[in-house]
């Protein structure tokens, strides 16, 4: 029987109690101490406090009731998300900044891209042998090479975490719509901005090392021009070993 039952039941058994008439037959022949008498005031009257106790104790169990909701709702808004993916997250950038610190030659670092272009893509030196001459178009052949082996490396890294990505994206979002609390919620979407800025740090290292390449292979034909037309110069000094000579074709 539910409380309010109960408490509908003591009502009506009050109201009974009130509209019933009593009736009070003398005892002419008893002794005056054994004379019954009922007071149907003072009976209402315990009536209705049995009444407002049970009232009282209602709300109280109510109130407890209650309370308890509200325990056990800050204790599921307190609730820590048993799923986490930093640890992934943290793995696949670290291993994009392994492939960005094997870069080949000349490292992502401004210091040593400086000292590379002063010795290996500045201007062609007039005192340099021919020797010298070919092996510094041979480095700079070799830093374009590696530059674009780089970047291809990077993309493979980046496609590799891309399955990766997905399946926490999957396992991050399901928990979010599972959330049982406020806290759980908060980070399933932390975690899932997380995983976004992963994929954003990916796209930048692709886009870095593609344009590094591009830069290596446009620095590499800027200063073959210039070693051309410097060994062109020296071909056509005088004294230079060339001498020009008659060409018979065809046997003529």
């Amino acid at each position: 029987m539910t409380i309010r039952q109960t408490r509908r039941r003591v009502l009506l058994m009050v109201a009974a109690t009130l509209a019933t008439p009593i009736a009070i037959w003398p005892l002419i022949t008893a002794p005056a101490h054994a004379f019954i008498v009922f007071d149907p005031s003072n009976y209402s009257q315990n009536v209705l406090t049995a009444a407002r106790s049970l009232q009282q104790i209602t709300n109280q169990i109510t109130s407890l009731q209650n309370q308890a909701q509200m325990l056990i709702n800050q204790a599921r808004n307190l609730a820590s998300l048993p799923l986490s993916s930093v640890q992934q997250l943290q793995q696949s950038v670290q291993r994009t900044q392994q492939l960005l610190g094997e870069a080949h030659n000349i490292a992502f670092d401004v210091q040593q891209v400086d000292k590379a272009f002063q010795q290996q893509y500045g201007g062609v030196s007039l005192s340099a042998s021919d020797q010298q001459l070919v092996r510094e178009a041979r480095s700079r052949w070799q830093n374009t090479v590696g530059g674009l082996q780089d970047a291809m490396r990077v993309q493979a890294g980046v496609v590799g975490n891309i399955d990766t990505g997905r399946a926490q994206m999957s396992a991050l979002v399901s928990a979010s719509q599972s959330a049982t609390g406020a806290l759980q919620a908060t980070q399933a979407g932390n975690q899932l901005l997380a995983l976004q800025g992963q994929q954003l740090a990916d796209l930048t290292a692709l886009v870095a090392a593609n344009g590094r390449a591009q830069a290596l292979s446009g620095a590499e034909r800027a200063a073959a021009v210039d070693q051309g037309r410097e060994q062109r110069r020296r071909f056509l000094t005088p004294g230079s070993g060339y001498q020009a000579d008659s060409v018979q074709m065809f046997n003529r």
